[in-house]
């Protein structure tokens, strides 16, 4: 029965619309609004752009040179995602020693 609450739970949680980014102080600038823009709008545009040319390299015959840039930009998204990981253990650290 428990496992049960749990779930409708976790799935009323899946369910509720994101909250609004905070909004920044005056002079201050918004990295979170800033941060989810880009990841919203900009990233799957550019996503978009880039299996548009992977498919008009594969299709000419390229697979080699698709295959590498693939992995070219996975490698990239991982450093990205690493960079994102980074800033926010490190925030958790500075805020853990200075408080």
């Amino acid at each position: 029965m428990m496992l049960i609450e749990v779930g409708q739970a976790l799935w009323g949680h899946a369910l509720s619309p994101p909250s609004a980014p905070a909004l920044a102080a005056p002079g201050e600038l918004n990295t979170e609004g800033i941060l989810t823009f880009f990841a919203s709008k900009i990233a799957p545009i550019l996503l978009a752009i880039l299996g548009v040319i992977f498919i008009g390299r594969a299709s000419k015959g390229e697979v080699s040179r698709v295959l590498t840039s693939s992995a070219i930009a996975i490698i990239g998204l991982g450093f990205i995602a690493g960079a994102a990981t980074l800033l926010i253990v490190g925030d958790s650290l500075i805020k853990m020693v200075f408080k």
